[in-house]
């Protein structure tokens, strides 16, 4: 799982701690991933069965939120924080099969998403990928290394999936999504995932408690209001704040409207006026 060109990245990888971004890639049923990984994931998994609906659902909302922004919003730059490992569909491979001039910057701090990253994060031709090994934490250096590929002068999607529950300290988590905001201009989005005990997922309490006591790094749920006080003072686009797989699903086969059911998980994509 190593990429010997990187000794300096093998040396980082702990392999006897299960860590979300190889947890969540066994939940997409992935293979980077160590059996620490698989022993602690199916462990949540017995805990809390629709943690693996929880995976895909929001997989699935990313899709759909860059297809919207790429294409009805003419969003040209995302910056993903919290990327995860390389599966199908990334961001880059969404938005620039909409618009191939997109520009992305994905932020991790995973020695693994980093090897893999590398390896597997091209870009199409007139378009730009690039990848910045941060945390969520430090929104400084975020944007002092994303602003070698964006514009920060031009709207930028500041995209969030399930990243903000591991900044377990709510103020920080806010001064970080606040201090992203703050350097992009109006027309910016932020889309935004988050974990939470409503929406049926009561259950996830004692899935939590075990990840905080096993895994890396840890977790916390917070409630619908909380999650939307990310996005205070910015346009929620419809439907608003909902569960990730209500957040504008496609339609039935025979074209009605569809309302799948609900996962624990909040969703919201809001424009900076």
């Amino acid at each position: 799982m190593t990429d010997g060109g990187h000794a300096e990245t093998g040396s980082r990888i702990n392999t006897g701690v299960a860590h979300n971004a190889r947890v969540w890639n066994h939940w997409l049923g992935g293979k980077d991933n160590y059996a620490v990984d698989r022993q602690v994931g199916d462990h949540v998994t017995g805990l809390y069965p629709s943690i693996g609906d929880v995976a895909r659902a929001d997989r699935a909302f990313l899709g759909r939120a860059v297809r919207h922004l790429a294409g009805e919003e003419g969003i040209r730059q995302f910056l993903d924080i919290g990327t995860g490992l390389p599966t199908a569909d990334n961001t880059h491979e969404v938005a620039q099969r909409v618009a191939p001039d997109a520009r992305v910057v994905y932020v991790d701090n995973d020695p693994i998403v980093l090897t893999h990253a590398r390896a597997l994060l091209t870009s199409a031709p007139g378009g730009v990928t690039d990848y910045i090994d941060a945390d969520a934490h430090d929104p400084d250096a975020i944007l002092q290394a994303a602003a070698r590929t964006l514009d920060f002068g031009r709207p930028v999607a500041i995209m969030f999936l399930g990243i903000l529950n591991f900044i377990v300290d709510s103020e920080r988590a806010q001064r970080t999504v606040d201090r992203l905001l703050a350097a992009v201009p109006s027309g910016s989005h932020l889309v935004l995932t988050h974990p939470t005990l409503e929406l049926g997922g009561a259950g996830n309490t004692e899935a939590m408690r075990f990840w905080n006591e096993n895994a890396t790094p840890p977790i916390t749920a917070r409630t619908g209001a909380e999650i939307a006080g990310f996005a205070a003072g910015l346009d929620l686009l419809p439907p608003g704040l909902v569960s990730c797989t209500r957040w504008r699903p496609a339609p039935a086969l025979d074209g009605t409207p569809a309302e799948p059911p609900e996962v624990a998980q909040y969703a919201l994509v809001a424009r900076k006026p």
